[in-house]
């Protein structure tokens, strides 16, 4: 029987909450890397029965009753339990809004989705998924309906709040509404510069056995713990596991030898970020992360802002003599730093560069949009994404690959996932611009293969936090200012034109 006050009753309960969904998330990623095919829907139905049981424990009127209590004594708790028990609140009140039985047909039409997105890919034919997509945008508006009833919101808000708690359309349009403005401008300059002066093309295959020899060197300099995670590849890579059991994917593709290695990074900081929460939380919803805009502005500041920086080109260069032979002056570090930086519009948002990439979210962004509100039916998406491709980067994808195939985020139902990437970025470059302000020899440690600074600094501004403050209070706290775009614009308008 359950003992102590009812605060710490309820701690006991999300131990156990805590537990069920470090098995989904391992379960989720044996089903992305090693689950035959075929096993799709008997793994929808193992999630599914998952899912239901950690959405009943959050519904039971115990849990319900314990928290009227811990309410009537909040007064009482310390910061970290007061932000805990906050937490504690919102998950209850979420999970409220969501039946049981809308739980579970999302977890199987998601199991079912994934499986035909892959054999789509394989196909080069979105009309093997859309079917099972149409099913999974149904689940996923009634959902969005549920919770802005519930919680009074727009349906797209309802959904986003979810990804990154409070981030709603209006931030969303603020943070982006200055990168709209001048992106395109500065996309068209840099690519101007760019064209003057080209870089050396670096040519040949690269097999996975070594690129993933880079990778996992590259990895453990950088302080991937691989006695607790592990390194797989993947059609998407992804960040999957508990802090500790972190497992991450790449993608390698032969004729690039830089692909595998920037998903391995972006991939990396997310799960250092993860690694990096408060230990003595763990188990509790306020030590979990701060929602997808923090993740992925860990992933993106080591993906893209480290990276592709000169200091860290400077540490690479060994390690690729080492596992791709590099020699001559295609591999002179100078001449890498401006292949990693180049600027090019494509129609690929993971090959996409710094300047184009905003343009991809945003495509994304109005698109789910659409597609929620019904404007947009499933079987037209193809010709929308097209449009809209043409519109913004000048370019129709040659194959429904490089077209709407390309993210699998919709397919397993993850709308108001998009522009946490944006925002990511935005929250990225304030982050980068800070450290280097208070480290003036960051950028030298970097060089010679030393991350402690980098990483010291994250985890005590910004890892070590979890969920205890909101997201703007949280980029405020580690930077010292409210979070804007403008250091994320200042970065980038020296990066590709002032020092090019």
């Amino acid at each position: 029987m359950a003992t102590g006050s009812p605060y710490q009753q309820l701690e006991q309960e999300f131990r156990r909450l805590h537990a069920f969904r470090g098995v989904l998330a391992l379960l989720r990623w044996d089903a992305a890397v090693t689950m035959p095919r075929g096993s799709a829907d008997l793994r929808g139905d193992q999630l599914a029965a998952l899912q239901i049981e950690v959405h009943n424990l959050l519904v039971s009127p115990r849990i319900a009753r314990l928290l009227d209590r811990a309410d009537a004594g909040a007064a009482t708790l310390a910061g970290w339990q007061a932000a805990n028990l906050r937490e504690m609140r919102r998950l209850h009140d979420h999970a409220i809004a969501t039946p049981p039985s809308l739980v579970a047909r999302m977890a199987k039409a998601v199991a079912r989705a994934e499986a035909r997105w892959r054999e789509a890919r394989e196909a080069n034919d979105f009309g093997v998924l859309a079917p099972q997509l149409d099913e999974t945008v149904k689940l996923v508006r009634s959902k969005a309906e549920l919770l802005a009833q519930r919680f009074s919101l727009d349906p797209w808000d309802a959904l986003a709040d979810e990804f990154t708690p409070g981030l709603m359309s209006k931030h969303i349009d603020a943070i982006f509404t200055p990168l709209t403005q001048r992106l395109p401008g500065l996309v068209t300059e840099a690519i101007e510069l760019q064209s003057a002066a080209p870089a050396l093309p670096i040519e040949g295959r690269f097999s996975a056995s070594r690129q993933r020899g880079l990778c996992t060197d590259v990895m453990k300099a950088l302080g991937f713990p691989f006695d607790r995670g592990r390194f797989d590849e993947s059609d998407h890579p992804f960040t999957e596991g508990v802090p500790g059991d972190i497992r991450i994917t790449t993608r390698f593709v032969q004729k690039d030898p830089f692909q595998g290695l920037l998903g391995a990074l972006h991939e990396t900081g997310q799960a250092l970020y993860d690694l990096g929460l408060p230990a003595e939380w763990l188990d509790q919803p306020v030590g979990q992360d701060r929602g997808m805009a923090l993740e992925e502005s860990q992933s993106l500041l080591l993906e893209m802002m480290v990276g592709r920086s000169r200091a860290f080109v400077t540490f690479l260069r060994p390690l690729l003599e080492k596992h791709y032979g590099a020699a001559g002056p295609e591999w002179a570090e100078e001449n890498l730093y401006r292949r990693l930086n180049r600027v090019e519009r494509g129609t690929n948002r993971m090959d996409a560069d710094e300047l184009t990439y905003q343009t991809h979210i945003w495509m994304r962004y109005e698109l789910e949009r659409r597609l929620l509100s019904g404007e947009l039916a499933v079987k037209d998406l193809r010709d929308a994404w097209n449009a809209l491709s043409s519109d913004r980067l000048g370019l129709v994808p040659a194959s429904d690959l490089e077209g709407c195939l390309q993210d699998i985020h919709w397919a397993v139902g993850s709308f108001g996932h998009f522009p946490s990437y944006g925002v990511g970025a935005v929250i990225a470059g304030q982050l980068w611009e800070a450290m280097r302000e208070e480290q003036p020899g960051l950028e030298a440690e970097i060089a010679g293969g030393q991350f402690a600074g980098l990483f010291g600094w994250l985890r005590e501004r910004v890892h070590s936090m979890g969920a205890k403050l909101p997201v703007p209070a949280l980029v405020e706290h580690a930077t010292g200012r409210p979070l804007t775009a403008t250091p994320f614009l200042r970065y980038l308008e020296r990066k590709y034109v002032a020092e090019f």
